[in-house]
């Protein structure tokens, strides 16, 4: 999940986290929804084993208000300074 200049979110897929950041903060190859909302800031990432499982659990995180997103984001960055 990246954050987007305007303080949105946009969830996705991708096999290469840092390849795909770069992309979404190019005008050529990011989603058309980050294009004009750059730049754009990894906040929140989970490794799936494989892309079904990565496409269902995109699919549950779209259906979460914004508060449920800020506070898996939340959560995510407490345990990252943890670990």
């Amino acid at each position: 999940m990246v954050r987007c200049k305007d303080d949105s979110l946009y969830t996705g897929v991708t096999t290469d986290l840092t390849r795909r950041t770069k992309e979404h903060n190019s005008i050529n190859k990011g989603a058309k929804y980050t294009r004009n909302k750059q730049p754009v800031t990894l906040v929140f990432h989970i490794e799936k084993q494989d892309r079904s499982d990565a496409c269902k659990y995109e699919y549950e995180i779209k259906q979460l208000t914004k508060k449920q997103k800020e506070a898996l984001i939340l959560q995510f960055n407490n345990q990252a300074l943890v670990n």
